[in-house]
């Protein structure tokens, strides 16, 4: 089994934790202050090197520092800065990297845009490629490179309809990527991207398929990697109660397990009800959702919830052997439990992946985030 190492940000405070593989305890270590608050960060395909894009924006909020800097990874799993970070035209949302580690592909979403940066022999961030311009929808929100490194999807979340502003559809953008050149290919609008919001795909490591988290929605959907992209052949609900929908209830992040067999998907919520004059959650689901894939056919099929202990659950992580979950609980928010108020902080939940992968609740790792986020957790493989 491979070394890793688990990481979170607050703002811009990494930390690195170390975690018991028995029962999923976690114990800080090292930290290091990054240049602005981490919006994502992606590993090297070889080196020990950790990307992280940064920015002092945020939801709602544009900010006026974009980096992305390149963090070494040293053998007891602490971060050092290498060389001086690379500013960005605005707030990164998402940020991935080629399956060879030649190029950093970033995504922007406020407006939504793109950019593709080389990267040099050592790892090193090198120039930017320049690119046709393109004309995307409201709020990108991934970027994200397919197996056969000839095809990027950008999924563009759109935005619901609110303060008499009508709503802006979402879509799937499909590119053909070649030497760090994107082209526009295909462009994916089911009901003409109404009460459609992608956030994020992921894809199978061995069938040509893939998977996307439909944010607005609360759906996981499935297509086919042909020629073409072809879907979405199925989309079903991700919560363990839709009739009881509340709001502020979204999807978030979505993984499939390194064996195949399952893909596991986020549902986050953060709203709140007065109660004597106090805000109190509103009882949404925080949870993560497993679904089992068909074989065949590779249709999801939930199989079960698991609750985080937690509030808004904005990235989560599987361990290289494919054994343990660990997901970031982003707020806090204070909680009536049998007529009491509880405050539950955010924090860093950890699950057992059982062989029918179906998780196990381990450990909740409380991490105080006063008025910031906990905006980026991930499991990180040290080779």
């Amino acid at each position: 089994m491979n070394t890793f190492f688990v990481y979170a940000a607050v703002g811009a405070d990494f930390k690195q934790y170390s975690v018991s593989m028995s029962d999923g305890s976690l114990s800080q270590r090292s930290a290091i202050t990054l240049p602005a608050g981490l919006q994502y960060a992606w590993r090297h395909a070889s080196k020990p090197i950790l990307y992280a894009a940064c920015s002092d924006g945020g939801p709602g909020k544009a900010g006026t520092q974009h980096f992305v800097c390149a963090l070494a990874i040293q053998s007891d799993g602490s971060l050092t800065l290498e060389g001086i970070p690379t500013p960005l035209q605005s707030r990164p949302v998402h940020m991935t990297c080629d399956r060879t580690s030649q190029h950093l592909l970033l995504a922007y979403n406020d407006p939504s845009a793109l950019s593709v940066l080389r990267i040099k022999r050592d790892g090193s961030i090198g120039e930017e490629v320049k690119q046709n311009t393109f004309e995307l929808g409201a709020c990108a929100h991934q970027i994200l490179v397919a197996p056969d490194n000839h095809r990027v999807v950008l999924p563009v979340r759109g935005n619901d309809p609110e303060h008499g502003t009508p709503e802006l559809p979402g879509s799937l953008e499909i590119f053909d990527f070649t030497a760090g050149t994107l082209t526009h290919r295909q462009k994916l609008i089911p009901n003409a991207g109404y009460e459609f919001g992608p956030r994020h795909v992921d894809f199978h490591p061995t069938k040509p398929w893939m998977y996307l988290s439909i944010e607005r929605q609360n759906q996981i959907a499935f297509f086919e990697l042909g020629k073409t992209v072809v879907g979405p052949l199925w989309r079903k609900t991700t919560l363990a109660h839709p009739e009881q929908l509340k709001p502020r209830q979204l999807v978030g992040a979505i993984h499939v397990h390194p064996n195949g067999k399952f893909v596991y998907i986020s549902n986050r919520a953060d709203g709140t009800n007065d109660h004597n004059g106090n805000k109190i959650f509103n009882g949404a689901e925080n949870t993560i959702s497993t679904f089992s894939i068909d074989a065949e056919t590779g249709e999801p099929t939930l199989i079960h919830t698991e609750d985080t202990r937690g509030m808004h659950v904005r990235t989560f992580s599987i361990d290289p052997s494919g054994t343990m979950l660990i997901a970031g609980c982003m707020l806090a928010r204070d909680v009536l439990i049998d007529g009491a108020i509880q405050h539950v902080p955010g924090g860093l939940s950890t699950f057992r992946i059982q062989e029918d992968g179906t998780l196990r609740f381990l450990q909740k790792y409380d991490v105080a985030v006063g008025a910031n986020r906990l905006f980026w957790a991930g499991i990180v493989a040290s080779t």
